[in-house]
């Protein structure tokens, strides 16, 4: 067959032409837009029965109830923080602290706190949470801060996790935006989340400020600044009722990307469920599902004090969120408890006629300015600006570093991921083989959304012409969720119809061609017959190429996370389906899933944004695929998993990881993990090959690459 495998490599794996190809992908998109709007159409409804105050509150309390869920285990805080004050600087009108406040074990928060002139009452405070564009010492912060203070308020700003002095990765230009991505995704397989440890380190500064009698604790304000920062903010504001005034910028309803002016019919039209990004706390994970939508997050703020922001333009008149709110407030008789600020231009103009700004502006200050004066007597001076470098700033002293022994925040996600994985493997340990597949079976069910496969329809099926006697049959199907999937399939001359092994890859049939085709050879060889799957969004099916954070296939992944599924659950769906429909033909069926991803060297030094080599991503879906097929199909005789990862507990030993947002797994480390999962396949026989770690490098550990024809013939008949 050496004369096949030079010949393979040359072969056309696509099926489809290109129109049908754009057509395919298309649908896939159209499926996540229908559901977008089913989504919205099921919180239509419900709101169109709200008519009171108890209406209301029984709609809004479940959908608290499920965002505090998905936000990751509570944690108990009975004590008010621990807090430090590093430096004073004093000046005219008010003074600065640079304090550190513990937020949870191992966690310490840096901030400022701009403090007025000591008076006769209790004074409000000012909660700021930063924009993801920069930390805690950015100009417009300094503004608001030394602004407030003088007059009258107490103001604190948090560096935000992974930003300032909490960095534990170089600074540069938007690298932030790539550690908020990375943080989040090693939150998410310890079953936590980036918003859920964003609004804790918010309630734990309210704790530290509730300390202080200069304090009134009936005026805590919070305000979120725009591109990330009213996102913790509005759900902090709504889960915490000690806030008494939320300023949410650039959540809840039009977002800076909408089309201004809204259309005439806007109401039926808006997307209240949002879009997915690589921004974690823009699309909560099951939000959709579970009926949190971003407008029911700020609504529930009522009847406490909100100040609706947008950094551009706002189409009052149009905007169906914004007569939401208002009816909501009048369930309350609180109507005067509402308020907005907005900007002017749009997200794709310049300044001075868009204003943009790195955190909230003058021309947004103005109005709210005037709202905290009509609420709370706030008698604002002038916009002050008395800006300090960074060094001024800082509270993190070397002694301090020291006694507090500060340690990267990846290393606290690790040790949460190991003693939630130590939990689950003592679990799975206590049951009889046959249990401890159910309950993994069941834990994936909950972590991928719906995995049951059903008949594939077929679409389109050719054979020929044969390659060195290699019979070749393409074919197109569908999924009845209508995902469609491909695959060329190979018959060894006078197959005898043993045995087939499914092949399933994210770069798909044309890797597998590109890069494996002497193993296929040599499977043709010993009468296995090979077939060469792309499932959905694999292969020929990919939207585009660009597979990073910021690219198509993790907006798409994100907004099917909201939805309540993942593209890992559809992948599975189809490759289940697709087992099932080869058993009807051969007598024996393996899997194989395998990865054709450049490693990155050992000793890799990961670049800023924009400068030197990007890092290559690990594609570890189609080892871990397989294994789940496997899992979940007792019919599967053998499976060989090339390229996966030594386990989702790897992306917890650095401060980088590099994976695809489709192939993550949220919550997985409460349930097992990699290896946990391939234990469970005994006695069937499993060959785990070319395993990486977290940043994608080999594991040095790694034994010999596997003779993967000689070990599938010698176990692809074996009966379980």
């Amino acid at each position: 067959m050496s004369s096949f495998a030079r010949a393979a490599r040359s072969i056309d794996a696509d099926v489809l032409s290109v129109p049908e190809r754009t057509r395919a992908i298309a649908a896939i998109r159209a499926d996540l837009a229908r559901r977008q709007e089913e989504a919205n159409r099921r919180d239509a409804a419900l709101w169109a029965r709200v008519s009171n105050r108890d209406e209301w509150e029984a709609f809004s309390r479940p959908s608290l109830t499920a965002l505090r869920r998905s936000l990751g285990a509570p944690v108990a805080d009975s004590a008010p923080p621990e807090t430090h004050v590093t430096r004073v600087t004093e000046a005219e009108g008010y003074a600065i602290e640079n304090l550190i406040y513990e937020s949870r074990s191992g966690v310490s928060v840096t901030a400022n706190l701009y403090c007025p002139t000591p008076g006769a009452r209790p004074a409000p405070a000012i909660v700021i949470v930063h924009s993801h564009h920069n930390a805690k010492d950015q100009g417009e912060l300094q503004d608001m801060g030394v602004t407030w203070a003088r007059g009258g308020c107490h103001v604190l700003v948090m560096d935000q996790l992974g930003y300032g002095e909490r960095r534990y990765h170089t600074p540069g230009p938007r690298q932030d935006y790539r550690f908020r991505y990375m943080t989040a995704a090693q939150l998410h397989v310890i079953g936590e989340s980036l918003m859920g440890w964003m609004v804790h380190d918010i309630r734990r500064g309210i704790d530290m400020l509730l300390t202080r009698d200069a304090v009134d604790p009936g005026a805590i304000i919070l305000m979120g600044a725009v591109a990330g920062g009213g996102d913790p903010a509005a759900v902090a504001a709504a889960l915490d009722e000690r806030v008494s005034c939320a300023i949410p910028f650039n959540f809840g309803g039009p977002q800076p990307e909408t089309q201004y002016p809204l259309p005439e019919d806007a109401e039926a039209t808006f997307n209240y469920m949002g879009h997915g990004s690589w921004e974690s706390t823009r699309n909560l994970r099951l939000s959709a599902r579970d009926g949190f939508l971003p407008w029911t997050i700020v609504a529930s703020i009522a009847p406490r004090r909100l100040i609706y922001a947008h950094e551009f333009a706002w189409d009052r008149e149009h905007d169906p969120v914004w007569n939401r709110l208002r009816r909501v407030y009048g369930f309350y008789d609180a109507e005067d408890r509402l308020s907005y600020t907005h900007g002017a231009g749009v997200l794709t103009g310049s300044p001075p006629e868009a204003t943009h700004c790195n955190q909230v502006g003058v021309a947004h200050r103005r109005m709210i300015h005037e709202a905290l004066n009509r609420w709370y007597g706030i008698a604002m001076p002038d916009e002050t600006q008395q800006r300090r470098d960074e060094a001024e700033l800082t509270c993190l002293t070397d002694e301090m570093r020291d006694r507090l022994r500060a340690r990267p925040a990846y290393e606290v996600f690790g040790r949460l991921g190991r003693e939630r994985l130590a939990a689950a493997r003592a679990g799975l340990a206590a049951l009889t083989p046959a249990r401890r597949v159910a309950r993994l079976q069941r834990d994936w069910t909950t972590l991928l959304g719906d995995t049951e496969p059903s008949d594939l329809l077929n679409l389109q099926a050719a054979d020929g012409p044969d390659v060195d006697g290699v019979r070749i049959r393409r074919e197109a199907m569908r999924t009845p969720h209508s995902a469609q999937l491909t695959t060329l399939t190979l018959t060894p001359p006078e197959s005898t119809g043993r045995a087939v092994v499914l092949c399933v890859a994210q770069q798909g049939k044309q890797g597998f061609l590109a890069h494996r085709a002497d193993e296929i050879a040599d499977l043709l060889a010993r009468d296995i017959a090979v077939c060469l799957a792309d499932l959905p969004m694999t292969g020929e099916l990919q939207p585009n190429a660009d597979r990073t954070w910021r690219g198509a296939t993790t907006s798409m992944s994100a907004t099917e996370w909201m939805l309540g599924g993942s593209l890992l659950g559809t992948k599975l769906r189809a490759m289940r389906g697709l087992a099932r429909h080869l058993r009807a033909t051969w007598a024996s069926v393996g899997v194989w899933g395998d990865s054709f991803s450049p490693r990155n060297p050992p000793e890799w030094v990961e670049p800023l944004i924009g400068e030197g080599a990007e890092p290559h991503l690990s594609e570890p879906a189609g080892g871990l695929l397989a294994a789940l097929a496997a899992l979940y199909e007792p019919h599967v005789r053998c499976v060989v998993a090339r390229g996966m990862l030594t386990g989702y507990a790897a992306l917890l030993d650095h401060a980088h990881c590099h994976i695809p947002h489709d192939a993550l797994v949220p919550g997985v480390l409460t349930a097992g993990d990699i290896p946990d999962l391939v234990e469970a396949l005994h006695p069937r026989p499993t060959l785990v090959d070319r395993s990486v770690d977290g940043r994608n490098r080999a594991v040095a550990t790694q034994a010999p690459d596997a003779d993967i024809a000689a070990w599938v013939d010698a176990h692809v008949g074996r009966r379980s």
